[in-house]
């Protein structure tokens, strides 16, 4: 190689650099904005917050936002599709435990969540803002990773058949259903009417029953060793 050609590579080389660094430094903002509307959701609804608002609590300039995520729909999508991934990473645990050990990570992380992330647990889990198509599509896309998560647990596969696939999404939506009362409930001292680690056997215990239930149905699918 040349002189000329090696400057040339150098020259090229240090043009890809500020642009990988302003990559970077897009994703780490754009991160930052979800964070912080994250927080703003959590305390006041979709309808109450305008994109003025947003923009004055996030101190941030609002064609900032803007330029990110489109429109504030846009804003509140993002924000949904992050506690979303989140809520599906902390429940999946470690995938190099014992099956049914793995069955019990999945309960107590997907219980952690809804604990910690109140607001963004009951708008993923309520489909979102009045019958939104999107933020139901995400539930449903939250619902089919947590099926397949249990079912990963049980019995070593995610490929099962139909019939244990509705029978683990009816289970789904029970937990669902429960962990909104739990979350929502405080005895007269405030405190939890029920300890999380009461409800994470209640649900370990429920999914047993219906992998039971299961197995008489789909031989193919044997209920794990309890």
């Amino acid at each position: 190689m040349n002189n000329s050609q090696q400057r040339g590579g150098d020259r090229s080389a240090d043009a890809d650099r500020p642009q990988a660094r302003g990559s970077d430094r897009s994703v780490a903002r754009r991160a930052e904005l979800i964070a912080i509307g994250r927080k703003l959701f959590a305390d006041t609804s979709y309808d109450a917050l305008s994109m003025d608002d947003i923009a004055r609590q996030a101190r941030v300039a609002k064609g900032l936002i803007y330029y990110y995520f489109k429109s504030k729909r846009g804003y509140y999508l993002a924000i949904i599709e992050d506690s979303v991934a989140d809520l599906v990473q902390r429940a999946a645990g470690d995938t190099e435990l014992p099956p049914v050990e793995r069955v019990h990570r999945t309960i107590e992380g997907y219980l952690r969540y809804a604990e910690h992330h109140q607001a963004a647990y009951r708008t993923i889990v309520s489909g979102g803002v009045g019958f939104d198509a999107e933020v139901h599509a995400i539930r449903d896309g939250v619902r089919e990773a947590m099926v397949g998560t249990i079912a990963d647990g049980a019995y070593g596969r995610r490929a099962i058949p139909a019939l244990a696939r509705t029978a683990l999404l009816g289970w789904l939506c029970s937990v669902e259903g429960i962990t909104l009362d739990w979350i929502g409930r405080r005895d007269a001292a405030g405190e939890r009417e029920l300890p999380r680690d009461t409800v994470r056997e209640l649900l370990v215990r429920t999914l047993r029953e219906t992998l039971n239930v299961i197995e008489e149905f789909e031989p193919a699918c044997p209920a794990p060793p309890p």
